[in-house]
Parts: structure tokens; C-alpha cells; sequence
């Protein structure tokens, strides 16, 4: 309270000049300490964040501009087809982008466009960072032709994190051995596999993960249980066909995520199929699609806003650092990953 009367009198609220003041401080080290900038002493730290709370300032992207942090500029650079796996990653992008008072670009990519073009484009738009989902996580000319532009860059989900990017992932084909391995356990061994994008790192490691669980089972993977999906509900459909068609069709699927796993629910119920008493269906993901179809899918827990939330924080870190983007050292982040066990899943 002493703090605020110290405050002259006006109708606009405190500001950086107030707290740097009150703590004793210049406005530069108050920034950084807004910045959660790491060279500030913690007994500084404590007094500007004391001061903060006791006279209620609130930093906002204007004061931060005038105390001398840098504004951050972030695009979301998309083109995934599947609306639940992008939901869940812009939920996360946000979030993160309003805790760290960063303005956040949602910008669909145009295939057509060239990379080095659409670099420039971004560059030319004052943008300090590119955060890239999969499927552009795996695009190598693309990450080039940003990196060379002076642009950060966030690679999520991809499972070749290139070393010069931050990137935030899990163990693709680590979650892929645990959910069969789960199947197995079940008692399934005729097993099928709905694969995803063939031009995605996460796709082959997923199915080596499969492959890996079968082979230590003592189960030789076969080529005609495994099915290309694309990592689309209609993918689904048309793996589950390729599949429950056989002469000896498996008594389980395991999608490489939750669209296709949906698809092929579907496409069991169209042939008079129970799931998960005729068929066993996991998927991979767990989007929001995992608890809207009939029954609930088992499938593996990727934590897809929380991994867009950290490669949001990572990037503006990264933009406000003191240091030259060139020299500021890459963060690889991997996070856990989770077996979620509904009702589309049953022993045989």
C-alpha cells in the first residue's frame, strides 16, 4: 500500500517508470525481468516482482515495447488435414502466445508458393519466428529457406528434429511399441496397421514401433496387414477395406492416429462389425475425434497444445534473446507421451 501512494496521481494505471522507481531499478532491468530474462540476479528479480504485485502493474506488449523488450512476431505455418489435430495445436499456440505477450499469425501454406519466396514474404512481414506442425515439420527446403532469411524456426512433432531449429516432439516409435505391445497383450496376434503420410519422420517411426513389438513377440510383421491411410478419415476407409476384406482379416487395427482410427470404426459398423468384441481398433493421438465416435477410442495420448505451447515460449525466448539468433543455442524438448485405455479395445 505504501508503494501505491508513492504513485502520483493519475487515471492511467502504473507503469515500467513506477516499478523501476519504487524497486530501485532502471526500466531495462525491469524488462527483463518481465522477459524472464536468466542475467537478472534473483534478489533484483524478487524486488521488481514484489514491487509488480504491490503496486498492481500489468505488462502489457505497449510497455514492453517502451522498457526495451523486443515485440515477437510468431506465424503458424499450417497445412495438416486433420481439423482435430490442428484445433488442438492452435489452442496450445495461443495460449502460449498470450502468456508470453506475443503476436501470433495463423497462415495457411500455399504449396505453390516457393519457399525462398515465401521466406522473403515473411521476412518482408517483420516476422521473427516460424512455428511449423506437421506435415511442413519434415519439409527440409522449407526450414532452410526460413533459417536463411534470419528467421527462428520450431519444428513440432517431427521425428528428425533438424539441429539448428528448436523442436518439440515425443518417442514416436517408442508409443507405437507400448500400444501394441498392448494389443498383444490382449491376446491379438493377427494385427493390422493403418499407416500414415508416408512423407512424414512420425509415419516410419510409428510403424517401426509396431514392427518392433510384433518382431519381439515373436510375430513376423506382413506386408498385406499393413495399410496406407494417410492420416485421413477417409484414409481409414479405405485401409479398413485393404484389411477386413482379407480371406484372414486381423483381429485388431492399429491406426496411425485418431482420423483414420475413426474411419475404420466406421467402416467396421458398415459391415456388421461390433467393436470392440468382432474388432479391436487403437489409435494415435487423442484429439478430440477419440471421444466423440462410438465406442471411445483407446489410443495413445500425444500432447499436442502442450507441445505447441512450449515451441511458442521457445520462440519468444529465442526472439528476445540479447544474443544473435545465429548464436542462440536449439532446444530439442521431448515430452511424455500416454496410453489412454477406452472401449474400443477387448481381449480376444
Amino acid at each position: 500500500m505504501a508503494a501505491r501512494k508513492n504513485l502520483r496521481r493519475r487515471t492511467e494505471g502504473p507503469t515500467v517508470a513506477d516499478v523501476a522507481r519504487i524497486a530501485g531499478v532502471s526500466p531495462m532491468t525491469v524488462s527483463r525481468v518481465i522477459n524472464r530474462d536468466q542475467r537478472v540476479r534473483e534478489t533484483t528479480r524478487k524486488k521488481v516482482e514484489e514491487t509488480i504485485s504491490a503496486i498492481g502493474y500489468v505488462p502489457n506488449a505497449a510497455a514492453r515495447s517502451l522498457a526495451g523488450g523486443k515485440q515477437c512476431r510468431i506465424v503458424l505455418l499450417y497445412r495438416n488435414p486433420s481439423a482435430a489435430y490442428l484445433s488442438e495445436f492452435l489452442l496450445g499456440s495461443l495460449h502460449s502466445a498470450r502468456e508470453n505477450e506475443a503476436e501470433l499469425i495463423v497462415d495457411e501454406h500455399d504449396p505453390e508458393e516457393l519457399p525462398a519466396s515465401l521466406a522473403a514474404r515473411l521476412a518482408a512481414q517483420r516476422i521473427d519466428a516460424v512455428l511449423l506442425p506437421p506435415p511442413l515439420c519434415n519439409d527440409g527446403e522449407l526450414l532452410g529457406a526460413l533459417q536463411k532469411s534470419g528467421l527462428a524456426v520450431a519444428q513440432v512433432a517431427s521425428g528428425q528434429p533438424a539441429p539448428s531449429s528448436h523442436a518439440v516432439l515425443i518417442d514416436d516409435e517408442e508409443a507405437a511399441f507400448a500400444m501394441t505391445q498392448h494389443i498383444l497383450a490382449r491376446g491379438h496376434r493377427r494385427i493390422g496397421f493403418a499407416a500414415g503420410d508416408p512423407n512424414q519422420t512420425a509415419s516410419h517411426l510409428r510403424r517401426k514401433g509396431y514392427e518392433r513389438a510384433l518382431l519381439l513377440a515373436g510375430i513376423a510383421p506382413e506386408e498385406e496387414l499393413i495399410a496406407q491411410g494417410n492420416f485421413t478419415y477417409r484414409g481409414g476407409l479405405i485401409a479398413a477395406s485393404s484389411l477386413l476384406d482379407q480371406p484372414s482379416p486381423p483381429s485388431a487395427i492399429f491406426a496411425a492416429n485418431d482420423d483414420m482410427a475413426a474411419g475404420i470404426i466406421s467402416a467396421a459398423h458398415q459391415r456388421g462389425l461390433d467393436v470392440p468384441r468382432d474388432l479391436t481398433v487403437c489409435g494415435f493421438d487423442d484429439t478430440a475425434i477419440a471421444t466423440t465416435i462410438w465406442p471411445e477410442l483407446t489410443t495413445v495420448r500425444q500432447p499436442i497444445s502442450a507441445m505447441a505451447s512450449l515451441a511458442i515460449d521457445l520462440l519468444a525466448r529465442a526472439v528476445r534473446s540479447k544474443r544473435p539468433l545465429a548464436s542462440a543455442q536449439p532446444e530439442h524438448v521431448r515430452l511424455n507421451f500416454e496410453l489412454v485405455i477406452r472401449g474400443s479395445d477387448a481381449a480376444l
